[in-house]
């Protein structure tokens, strides 16, 4: 069969919707994400439900996509699940030794990062702090999970983050991951319900600042230290996820320590089949420009 994604749009007259695509073709469905990530339709029966709406295909040009969330949908993060990362943490935070610590203990690092009404959509502005001297974006591959803590999905996530703050004390992280515009997701949701580990995929990240590339990098799944089942088990122990959660998965390409975003640059994460995430930078906060 091949592959189902499912996308999040808004149709002609401002109505939120949700569609599926296949070969290029996006139909409408009769029911919406929600009934996905609350879990009323579970992981086993999902590709079936989303199938069997065969519904007629939408003119392109009806269709605009929004961000694959639903505003009270949370999104959280696991860190240092790459060898990649654990280095330029602990090099961010003058070899203190605590990202080699957790990259090797048996409980990950997960932490919050946004709810899904703050989500930056495909094309959406996202955020450096005006604060900041050292801000990257951080491309990663998303795990979606409804409240029964299931696999849907995935997509892809721009987790962007101010190193500098971050690598001042660790218990800056909040301040460093969690501000305005600092969650990007999309553009659709590769349906994988009940994946038992990681798909086979390769995460590439382009930079361009007026109109030149000037960072680009690439990496795979293959090197996520952590397994994808131990990672949600850790997410889900003490906490019921009502409306289905995402999961950043840890990034594996860090830009040199030399380089910071600017306002303007262009962000473009590439994950084959997935697609495109593509969002230009602004600053925000008490100097942001309209």
């Amino acid at each position: 069969m091949d592959d189902l994604y499912l996308v999040c749009y808004t149709t002609a007259d401002g109505t939120a919707a949700l569609g599926y695509q296949q070969n290029g073709v996006t139909r409408a469905l009769p029911f919406g994400l929600e009934s996905v990530l609350s879990g009323e339709i579970g992981a086993a029966s999902l590709v079936d439900r989303v199938l069997s709406a065969a519904s007629t295909p939408l003119a392109s040009d009806s269709v605009a996509l929004r961000a694959p969330v639903v505003g009270a949908q949370e999104i959280w993060a696991a860190g240092v699940t790459y060898k990649r990362s654990e280095e330029a943490r602990e090099m961010e935070s003058n070899n203190s030794s605590i990202y080699t610590r957790v990259y090797h203990a048996s409980r990950p690092e997960v932490f919050f990062k946004a709810l899904g009404r703050e989500v930056v959509p495909l094309g959406g502005r996202v955020g450096i702090r005006f604060d900041a001297t050292w801000s990257v974006p951080e491309a990663e591959l998303v795990v979606v999970l409804n409240a029964n803590m299931e696999v849907v999905g995935f997509t892809i996530g721009n987790d962007m983050s101010s190193r500098d703050i971050e690598g001042e004390n660790p218990l800056y992280l909040p301040q460093a991951k969690v501000y305005q515009d600092a969650c990007a997701v999309g553009p659709r949701i590769w349906l994988r319900p009940s994946a038992a580990g990681w798909p086979d995929v390769t995460l590439a990240i382009r930079i361009t600042r007026a109109g030149q590339t000037v960072f680009e990098d690439s990496t795979t799944t293959a090197s996520i230290h952590r397994k994808l089942d131990e990672l949600i088990d850790y997410l889900g122990r003490c906490k019921h996820f009502a409306s289905g959660v995402m999961l950043f998965t840890g990034t594996g390409i860090v830009p040199p320590d030399n380089f910071t975003l600017q306002a303007g640059d262009v962000v473009r994460i590439t994950i084959d089949p997935i697609g495109v995430l593509e969002n230009p930078v602004h600053v925000v906060g008490p100097r942001q420009k309209a």
